[in-house]
């Protein structure tokens, strides 16, 4: 198959994406596709009249992807970087490639990658690519909509609140909340811009520090507890994954520096406990109305309680992240993960 895996984009997990992207983009290459790696913002100058021989270029695009740092990427200086300064997402040729390929693989993570504006367009356009459907990444994209769709749906999750930038009151107490919470961008990832606070001058600066990222924050209680990650691939729930971060907890620091983090798979829990996670995870999955797959964070507390905190729609896709481990646990090499996400794909939506 002609394969474009897209990556790259403007949110802050752009090196991320890169990464993730470049893994898969190896190892389609490996199973005998003619992929082709692109940044969905910087594009592809090229002849339009050959574009064809992109597919089977020697470098396979894959001089675009770097090592991902512990310090979040600088997309001022990506914005200026690109040549022709269009304010568009898509760069040059990004829709020309992505219908010329039989699949368009996306590797994105976070922004316009996961929050069903690049798959509406795809549709719109008959382009044809992995993962969730619109529909359901930009339900999974927002966490104050995800959080009332879970209580609804009798998903357990914490107790908390959206709070807007502009919004006039915001003390913990008129919100309902007492301290210890935990403050979030609404649509970010990666846990970039994720504060645990336990006082109201640390409150008032992780407020500060999140409306930077985002007009929208959520504030919820804070849940001491045990970390884990639980993959749903097509409706069927995955090993469980224990993650455990050598300090804090699991920021963008920790998940992406190298020794930073302990990842047991499958996770050292009861069967009773992996069997309620795993239950959760499709329940959760079914009720954003994901398809094909997705990755499921939790809390586990001292008393046993699970609580979901999201769905990561498009969970990162390197060897060593989550999912591929999940899904090893479960008899699926990485090399079968990533046929088997086309496949889902494509029964999905194609045929």
């Amino acid at each position: 198959m002609k394969i474009i895996v897209l990556a790259g984009g403007l949110s802050t997990e752009r090196d991320v994406s890169l990464s993730s992207s470049a893994g898969i983009c190896k190892t389609l290459i490996e199973n005998g596709h003619d992929a082709f790696l692109l940044d969905v913002f910087m594009g592809l100058p090229y002849d339009k009249d050959h574009l064809e021989e992109v597919f089977t270029l020697p470098g396979h695009g894959l001089e675009i992807a770097k090592n991902v740092s512990t310090a979040e990427p600088d997309l001022e200086a990506v914005k200026a970087s690109r040549p022709d300064q269009s304010a568009s997402f898509l760069g040059p040729n990004v829709v020309e490639l992505c219908k010329m390929a039989d699949i368009t693989f996306i590797g994105l993570h976070g922004g316009e990658g996961e929050n069903g504006k690049l798959q509406a367009t795809f549709d719109l356009l008959g382009i044809r690519y992995t993962g969730p459907d619109s529909l359901g990444c930009a339900v999974a994209m927002d966490k104050g909509l995800t959080k009332q769709i879970f209580l609804q749906s009798g998903v357990d999750t914490p107790d908390g609140v959206c709070l807007h930038k502009n919004d006039p009151e915001k003390s913990l107490k008129t919100l309902g909340l007492s301290l210890p919470v935990v403050v979030k961008p609404c649509s970010g990832g990666s846990s970039i811009g994720v504060y645990i606070v336990n006082s109201e001058d640390e409150y008032k600066d992780a407020l500060n520090k999140s409306f930077k990222y985002e007009d929208e924050v959520v504030i919820e209680t804070y849940i001491k507890g045990r970390e884990f990650a639980c993959g749903v691939i097509d409706g069927v729930a995955l090993p469980p994954v224990e993650i455990i971060p050598k300090t804090g907890f699991f920021d963008y620091a920790n998940k992406y520096q190298a020794g930073a983090t302990e990842e047991v798979c499958p996770a050292n829990i009861s069967e009773e406990i992996t069997k309620r996670m795993q239950e959760l995870t499709v329940k959760a999955f079914q009720s954003l109305k994901l398809n094909v797959y997705s990755r499921a964070d939790f809390l586990l507390d001292e008393n046993d309680n699970l609580y979901c905190l999201e769905m990561n729609t498009l969970p990162g896709m390197t060897a060593a992240s989550l999912l591929p481990k999940e899904a090893k646990a479960a008899g699926i090499e990485y090399n079968e993960l990533c046929e088997l996400i086309i496949q889902k794909s494509l029964e999905a939506r194609y045929q």
